[in-house]
């Protein structure tokens, strides 16, 4: 199955100049949802993973479902002040800007084998900010994982220290 025909580019979205990739076809393809599904599980074998962290909001759908398929627990990483318990966070440089992004203090554990996932990895700034909160926490990451990695931005450079697998890559 060629999932790269579930993902709609749209332009100028959120701003002016962007080429948004939209996995919303793919979301709703039960077949694109289990192809992928299946590609992410094939890059886990043997890692013993404890936790699966979601990176808001678009990260939240195939996360769950990863941590539902590894019977391990999903860990919500959020912009400030939608977690409703005591957080850590990090912020990190964006194109246009700075953001910020928390986690639970009790979310992870130390020692917890982590995989990271969201669904797409660009410049490399959330990813790196996610990994710097679950080092923080004490996790260990076992694997950054993304529906899809725009290599042309290059933020693969940013995490190059972790296992990176994206089964699409434009």
């Amino acid at each position: 199955m060629a999932l790269e025909n579930y993902i709609r580019d749209i332009q100028d979205f959120p701003k002016p100049g962007i080429g948004f990739k939209d996995i919303t076809p793919l979301l709703g393809n039960p077949d694109a949802v289990k192809e992928c599904m299946q590609l992410l599980l094939n890059s886990l074998k043997d890692k013993n993973i404890d936790k699966v962290v979601g990176v808001e909001s678009r990260g939240f759908f195939f996360a769950t479902l990863l941590a539902y398929e590894l019977n391990v627990g999903f860990v919500p990483v959020r912009k400030p002040n939608k977690l409703p318990y005591e957080t850590i966070s990090s912020s990190y440089e964006l194109e246009y800007g700075m953001d910020t992004l928390e986690v639970h203090i009790d979310g992870i554990k130390k020692g917890d084998r982590v995989l990271i996932h969201d669904d797409v990895l660009a410049t490399g700034g959330t990813a790196a900010a996610v990994c710097e909160l679950v080092e923080k926490l004490g996790g260990e990451i076992v694997q950054c994982n993304f529906l899809m990695e725009l290599s042309f931005l290059n933020g693969r450079n940013k995490i190059s220290k972790y296992d990176i697998y994206s089964p699409l890559v434009y």
